[in-house]
This record gives structure tokens, sequence and C-alpha cells, in this order.
């Protein structure tokens, strides 16, 4: 399958890099922990600026007979070198305002050793450092390039924070996770290029000159160091070593680096003798060393630990969304010639998903005994034989062709088909994104403009591959083809439910439209809410049904048709009040009834009500009109004794049937339109459209909804849909 210039350069340098990026990523986890360890021995002092240098340095004369030098370290630690008795010399961390010990210097630990020689330079020395530095060169276009996979994924630039489209667990979090460490990480590379660079002299050199200062011997001499002007006002905050004069002589200096410069200073005068700034490349480096490793700042320390454990993930998640891809895009059937096919399949796909489908609706169209064609869609091209063509598209970005379908509208206006062809179009994305199957939209126009085309059927737009909206497209398009095609599922990975014991509280009979009712009581405490769906294990293979749930008195509502062979409908319909059974909530938190909304519409047919009667229950001082589409009016007596005790009781809540063998014979859809004032009344001022029931049902009611917007507004369902103010829950 075709992969865009940016994939494939992510994927090479990705690979190209693996090991020491492995490398890399394991040691920065380990060194990014230290920081944090180190902290915890609880030395640091908090009020560095309040501290004045005079101050510590007479603390630690007259705790110590002897002090060589005084640090002050990035983690808020004051370190000092003394004499002993025995004439050794000791690193302590010490109080600056008593100059009390606080602990002994302890040799670094060995494993912290071991992973910065491995992390710095592999132990290879020179050779190594330089490898560190490609491979930190290498992150940094890693990222760069990941970051342009994830406008172009997201939809540009601006919407890279918006939400992220649901997909399998690799593909969704390795956006996510890129999103969230992003800058973390290309700060990790950015330094770590830089310290390379350093260690290579590869930096301009800026050599700075020590200045000498005018001296005053006339200056004012002082028998406390406390006393002394520069000590007295210059704090700890801005000191970063100190060198102490190994005399009282005048003439021997405290040496002293503070964050922005170097200095000699007179012991009793405290005036400067000499000065050095540091030039713009050491504070550079210096900054770049704590950036990369976190010294002295747990919460950036913790970051950069999560920043390279993610590093290690998106190389997991990159190699499976890789081997998905290719096992995606590959053609399992040797194909016949293209101009000796009835058929043909072509497929825009950029992470597999769509050809994926296309796929297996090859195979399932093979079988049937037709000859079938499978190509990209940049592979248009004439067909000698060809009758029928359906077109599988994703859209990529803010509504462009995926990457191997770029080609086809030029390739599509140059090529003259000998045969009056039989089209349809199927359009994979997601309603979390705006551009909503905006390339397969532009292919049906195409298609329709020429007038060698002929629509079979109108342009399927598929959410996120919902198994059911293709399942249902492939039996409707194999209808009219007079053709069974069986389509092989794809692998699923199993849902770990926690089952727990409900009982049957209620039931009814069989309705005229052999429809019953069924309530359980939750034996154990568990939270659920209308909207959301009770997993049903009929028999002891495995197999789930699940069923939408009307929250009532905190007991589950179930509305079911019985089917005559279905072992759900049949194993639920032969329960007693008493019996208990196994199940497990599964929380539909996209069909929970929304709080924020002043209004809503609900619209139902069948069984599709049981939900809304639980919300209906919830929701007072909503104002919400419930559409519901039957048979016949004795189809609805199964409901009354719900509906009458809220519909009488709250004024705000309104009860629509219609009934399709009766009466005028109207569907749901048919309600909707003539109740479109409503309806564009509650979509106007931010309401929310819940749809529920019947998948047909689905398609008719969001035709006409798409009818009424565009008569009336410039709102499009596509734009209520990611906003959440249309959520459909069909079967």
């Amino acid at each position: 399958m075709t992969i865009s210039i940016w994939r494939y350069s992510h994927l090479v340098l990705a690979l190209v890099s693996s090991l020491f990026l492995l490398v890399a990523a394991v040691t920065g986890v380990i060194l990014a922990v230290e920081p944090i360890t180190y902290q915890t021995k609880g030395y640091a002092v908090h009020d560095l600026e309040d501290v004045p240098l005079g101050v510590a340095i007479n603390a630690l004369k007259q705790n110590y007979d002897e002090v060589l030098g005084l640090e002050v370290e990035s983690s808020g630690f004051v370190k000092a070198q003394v004499l002993t008795m025995d004439l050794e010399t000791l690193d302590i961390y010490i109080d600056p305002k008593t100059g009390g010990k606080l602990g002994e210097v302890e040799e670094r630990p060995y494993i912290y050793t071991f992973a910065t020689n491995l992390h710095r330079s592999l132990f290879l020395k020179s050779v190594g450092r330089f490898f560190v530095g490609l491979i930190s060169l290498l992150l940094f276009i890693i990222v760069v390039t990941g970051l342009v996979l994830l406008a172009k994924r997201q939809g540009g630039f601006k919407k890279i924070f918006n939400k992220v489209q649901k997909d399998y667990f690799e593909l969704r979090y390795h956006v996510i996770l890129s999103r969230w460490f992003l800058i973390p990480i290309i700060i990790l590379s950015i330094t770590g290029v830089y310290l390379s660079a350093e260690k290579f002299d590869l930096l301009p050199d800026s050599i700075e000159v020590p200045q000498e200062m005018d001296v005053d011997h006339s200056a004012e001499v002082f028998a406390d160091i406390q006393d002394v002007p520069f000590f007295k006002e210059t704090t700890l905050d801005d000191v970063r070593q100190v060198e102490f004069p190994f005399s009282d002589d005048p003439e021997d200096y405290y040496r002293i680096a503070l964050s922005d410069r170097e200095i000699q200073v007179n012991q009793q005068t405290g005036a400067i003798v000499t000065s050095i700034n540091y030039p713009f490349t050491v504070l550079a480096s210096r900054l770049s060393l704590v950036l990369h490793t976190g010294e002295g700042n747990v919460l950036w320390s913790i970051i950069l630990l999560l920043a390279s454990a993610s590093i290690l993930f998106f190389m997991y998640s990159g190699f499976v969304m890789t081997l998905k891809r290719r096992k995606k895009g590959k053609v399992s059937i040797k194909m016949p010639n293209k101009d000796e096919c009835e058929y043909i399949i072509l497929v825009g796909s950029e992470t597999g998903t769509t050809f994926d489908f296309a796929q297996r609706f090859y195979d399932g169209l093979s079988k049937t005994g037709k000859k079938v064609y499978l190509a990209e869609l940049n592979k248009y091209t004439t067909y000698a034989r060809a009758t029928h063509m359906i077109i599988c598209t994703a859209t990529y970005g803010e509504g462009e062709p995926p990457t191997n379908a770029r080609k086809f509208s030029t390739l599509f206006s140059n090529i003259k088909q000998p045969n009056t062809i039989s089209y349809a179009v199927i359009g994979f994305g997601s309603l979390e994104y705006p551009d909503y199957c905006k390339f397969a939209i532009q292919i049906d126009a195409l298609l329709q403009a020429d007038s060698n085309f002929t629509p079979v059927m109108p342009l399927c737009k598929v959410d996120s591959a919902n198994h059911e909206t293709l399942a249902n497209w492939v039996d409707q398009w194999g209808n009219r083809q007079g053709l069974k095609i069986s389509l092989e599922h794809t692998y699923i990975k199993e849902v770990e439910r926690v089952k727990i014991p409900f009982e049957l509280t209620e039931r009814t009979g069989l309705n005229v439209d052999d429809t019953f009712l069924l309530k359980f009581r939750p034996k154990q405490k568990i939270t659920f809410t209308s909207g959301d769906l009770l997993a049903v294990f009929p028999d002891e293979s495995g197999l789930v049904r699940q069923y939408s749930i009307a929250k009532i008195n905190d007991e589950v509502l179930l509305s079911v048709k019985k089917h005559e062979m279905g072992r759900g409908s049949n194993y639920l319909y032969a329960l007693e009040v008493g019996d208990v059974i196994e199940a497990a909530i599964d929380v539909n938190a996209h069909f929970h009834f929304p709080e924020k909304s002043a209004m809503a519409i609900l619209i139902a047919n069948g069984t599709g009500i049981a939900p809304f009667l639980g919300m209906l229950q919830h929701t007072r001082q909503k104002q919400i009109a419930l559409f519901w589409g039957g048979r016949t009016r004795n189809s609805s007596l199964i409901y009354e004794n719900f509906l009458n005790g809220i519909i009488t009781t709250n004024e705000k809540i309104s009860f629509m049937p219609c009934f399709s063998r009766e009466d005028e014979k109207r569907y749901v859809q048919d309600l909707v339109r003539e109740q479109q004032n409503v309806v564009l009344h509650t979509l106007t001022n931010d309401g929310t459209v819940m749809i529920c029931g019947s998948l047909a049902m689905q398609h008719e009611v969001l035709d006409v909804l798409e009818t009424i917007l565009i008569e009336n507004t410039t709102l499009t369902i596509e734009e209520l849909q990611n906003k959440g103010l249309i959520k459909t829950d069909c079967y």
C-alpha cells in the first residue's frame, strides 16, 4: 500500500535508529529516576534567596576548622568540602544558616554511573558520543515528521489537540502520547544534540578574558565577613560554587562562581578583584544539561521519565501499526486480469482500515463466482468488461485524499471507460472530525457528474469502521445484485466483562409485535445509567448479546423483540420472575443523556424506546419531545404504564407516536419531517437529538434531518454529530 513521504521518512528513521533509541530510552528512564530519589534525601534548602553568602561562610567557619569550598546545587542542596581532624577531606550537606551537618555525600550508585556512561557514549568513548549525538538529531527529525503526520491525521496544525478518533489501542495512544510528550521529547533531542556538539568543540569559540577591576585601597576593612557588603547582599540562590582562600592574607581571595559570571573577591573588603562573564555557549550548555537530566526539579524529572518511557511505547506501537498496515494492504488472492473483470473495487486507505474492508469484500464477492479486481485509486485505468465499480475510501487530514488516492481525480478526468458502469461509494471516517468522509463525498460528486456512471446506492458514510453499518451496506448492495455475500469478520479483541448476578423481578408477555419487557435487579452494588448496555450470555459458547438499558428505580428495564431463531431473545423470554442470570454492564457513554442541553428530541422505533423510558424519569427539568414509531396502536400499549406516569406529571415532556400499519400509515422519519419546526428550534438552540432503534430507521431519519438543515440553516449533520448534539445508538 502506498504511503506518504512523511510516513516513509518517519518509519525509515525510526527503524535505522531503533536500537540506539531503545538504549537511550531505557537509560533515560533510569537516569530520570535519579533526581527524584536524590530529592527524597530531604536536604534541600527552600529559602536560599533569604540566606546571605556571608552567613553561610561564617556558619561553616564556626563549625569546622578548615573549609575548602561551598557548592549550591540546582537541587537546592548546599554542599561543603571540609577537613576533618584526621586531615581527610569530607563532603557534607549542610544547613547554611547554622553550618550544621545534614548528611554525608554518598558515592553515586553504580546503576546510575553505568547508565550515564551507556547513555552518553555507549562505552565507545568518542565514537559512541558521535553516535549518541547523531541519534539525538535523528530523534528530532522523527519528532518533526511525526508532528506533520499528527497534523495531517487531526486535520491541520490548529486541530492537533482536538479529540482523537477511536481506533485500536496502539494507534490511538500513539497519537495521544505523542501530543502529551511532543515538547519534552523535542527538548530532549535538541539538548542532546547541543551537548554532543559541545563535546566535539563544534560550537563557536567564545573565550572571555578576565577583567581586572579597579581596587580601592582605602576601602573599609571588616572584621566579620557577615558585615562585608558584597557577602551581605549576595544570597545563595545566585551562587553556584565558592572556593575558600587558604589563609587570612588579604591577597588570598574568594573565588566565586555566580549564575552569570566568575569573580575573585577580597575577603576583608568585599571588593571584586577580577570578573569574567560566562559566554552564551556556557550558559546554554548549563541550561541544556539541566533540561536534559531534570537535575534539581522533581516535576521535570517525572516528565522526562514519562517522555523516555513514551519513546519505548512509540517504538512498540509503531512496529504494531506498521505490521497492521502492511497486513491490511496486501491482497490475499491472486486476481484475474483487470480487463476480464466485471466488478472493480478501488480503495483509498491511509492506515489500512479501509483496505481491510475492501479486501474482505473482495474475498466475499469473489466467492460468489464473480471475477473481481481490487486496486488502489491511484491505479485507476480503463476496464474493458467492467459494469460495476465499488469505491471505498477514507479521508485524510483536512478533507484530503489518502496518499494512495491522490492521483484519482486527475486520472478520472483523463480516462474514458468503454462501458457504462454502475457504481457505489463508501466513505470511511469518524464523526469526531469535522471533515467527515469529505473525500468520499467529492468522489461521489465526481462520478455523478459523469454520464458514463450510474449510482446503484447513495453514498454510504461509515463512522469508525462500524461493523453493523458495513454489514448492512453489504446486504443491501448484494440484494440489488441478486448476490448473497458473506463478509468475513475481523478479529476483535474480547472485552473483559465483570459479570454479576441479576434477579428478574417483573416481566410481561408478548405484545402484538412479539415484544416483551423484563425488569432486573442487580444483586450487587453497581453503577449504570439509561443508555448503557446489558451484556447477556445465552449459553456457554461465549456468545454475547447487548440490550439498551432503561434505569428505573435502580433496576434494569429491557425491551426485547422475540425472534424465532434468536438465541438471546429466546433465552430471555424463557426466564421466570425470581430467576437469576449472570450479566454485565457495558458503559455506553456516548449515548448518555446530555445534562447540559436544555431541550432534546428522542427518536425511536420498536424496542429502541427502552433507554428513553429511563431518561425521561430522570430529566424532569428538560423540554423533551419523544417521537416513536410502531406498527399499530396496540404496539404501544406495553409502554403505557411507564409513559402515562411521566407525561401526565410533567408538561415539559411530549409523546408523539406514529404507526406504519394503521391511521395515516406513517414512519418515524415522516413524523420528524412534520415536526421540523420543533426539530429546528431544538438544534439551533444547542439542543440534542438522540436516535435509538433499527439502523435502517437511523439512515432515514438522518436523511430527513439533513434535508431540513440544508433548507433552513447552514448547519450540517456532521457538524452537529461532532459537537455531540446528534447521538445515535442503532443496530
